[in-house]
């Protein structure tokens, strides 16, 4: 193997943790009443009582420009264009949850030889400010967005591009991903896909369509380990 490419939330960061009460207070704000924000929340599969995502809601794995057009029915008034810039504005602010502690990790990849990146379906440059906020954003070779260029997840496009940056045989990347999302676009770029529990999808969602799945990140060594021990013993 020869990088690693993460999905970033779920994934770098815990999800709920991360997006539960960032989203709670964004659906409070744009809501005219309780039944407008009710109506908001189940626009986008939104638990308000928990202060986070039911599992089958499609902002989990959606870009902005989805989240959008799941409340725009619901806000008249507003341009798409405008909702998607104060959305993308508000998440760079987001309070970020790791699951372990990022940089000891990274920087163990790194060590390894190993190329590192992000491909997310948030926007780059909120993915750029997250990982400058969390001391990481040296660490990564390349950060993609749903914005840059090359598509959005499930579609192969980002993931690819990123192996075609460095002249990577898809074959030798791991996408980590905490949604089917990823492991989908992994499996259509010829990638493997290594599921983790840090999101909301349940090891059952993610098992079918990985190669793994693992509790976190932090469990990605120890699953390289036995990657390397089965190659000496094949």
């Amino acid at each position: 193997m020869q990088a690693i490419l993460f999905d970033k939330d779920g994934t770098l960061f815990d999800f709920d943790a991360t997006w539960g009460a960032w989203a709670s207070g964004q659906l409070k704000a744009l809501a005219r009443s309780e039944l407008h924000l009710r109506g908001l929340a189940a626009a986008i599969a939104f638990d308000l009582d928990h202060a986070r995502f039911y599992p089958q809601s499609p902002v989990i794995a959606g870009t902005a420009g989805e989240v959008a057009d799941l409340l725009l029915p619901l806000l008249p008034g507003y341009e798409r264009a405008d909702l998607i810039a104060s959305l993308d504005a508000a998440a760079q602010q987001v309070p970020l949850v790791a699951p372990v502690p990022l940089r000891p990790l990274l920087e163990t990849f790194r060590a390894q030889g190993l190329r590192l990146g992000i491909c997310t379906n948030d926007s780059e440059a909120t993915a750029h400010t997250h990982a400058r906020r969390a001391e990481i954003h040296e660490l990564f070779d390349m950060i993609i967005g749903y914005d840059s260029g090359f598509g959005a997840k499930p579609e192969p496009g980002p993931l690819l591009a990123f192996a075609d940056r460095f002249g990577l045989d898809p074959s030798a990347v791991v996408m980590v991903g905490d949604s089917r999302h990823d492991l989908y676009a992994a499996r259509a770029a010829g990638m493997r896909g290594l599921g983790v529990l840090s999101g909301p999808a349940s090891e059952a969602d993610l098992a079918p369509v990985a190669v793994a799945v693992l509790p976190d990140i932090g469990a990605i060594p120890e699953w390289l380990r036995q990657q390397g021990r089965a190659g000496r013993d094949g």
